[in-house]
C-alpha cells in the first residue's frame, strides 16, 4: 500500500518561498504591495491555520502570497506541493477571475508562471 501523504510531493515549497523572496524586491520597486508568505501544515488539525512563521510548520503542503497594486488590483496565489495552485485575481472592475494552474513541476516552473500572472494582473513592468 502506498503512502499518499508522501506521494504528492512534486514541488519543494521552501524553494518556492525563496523564489518569492527573490521577486519581492522587484515587485515592491514596481509599486506593488507584497503580503507575508503564508504556510499551511499538512499535519495540523482541521481547520488548518495559515502560518507566517515557517518554523511553526512541520509538514508544509502549501505556500501562498497576496500581491496588491493600484486601485483594486490584487493577485492571490497558493501553491500546493502536489504541483497545482489556486490563482485568483482582480485587475479591474470587469476583470476578475481564477487562472488555471496545474502541472507545476519545480520552483523555476513556478517562477516563470508567477511572472506571467503578475504581468497579467499588473502589467509587464511589474515583473
Amino acid at each position: 500500500m502506498r503512502d499518499d501523504h508522501l506521494m504528492d510531493r512534486v514541488v519543494d515549497l521552501d524553494e518556492v518561498a525563496a523564489v518569492l523572496a527573490g521577486q519581492t524586491v522587484g515587485w515592491r520597486s514596481a509599486g506593488l504591495e507584497v503580503g507575508q508568505v503564508t504556510w499551511r501544515d499538512a499535519e495540523a488539525s482541521w481547520p488548518q491555520p495559515l502560518e507566517t512563521d515557517r518554523a511553526r510548520v512541520h509538514e508544509p503542503d502549501s505556500v501562498g502570497v497576496v500581491i496588491s497594486g493600484s486601485g483594486e488590483a490584487e493577485l492571490s496565489v497558493v501553491l500546493f506541493r502536489s504541483g497545482w495552485a489556486d490563482v485568483d485575481f482582480i485587475a479591474g472592475l470587469d476583470d476578475a477571475a481564477s487562472l488555471p494552474a496545474s502541472g507545476i513541476a519545480s520552483a523555476s516552473d513556478f517562477e516563470a508562471r508567477m511572472n506571467q500572472w503578475v504581468a497579467r494582473v499588473f502589467g509587464g513592468g511589474a515583473q
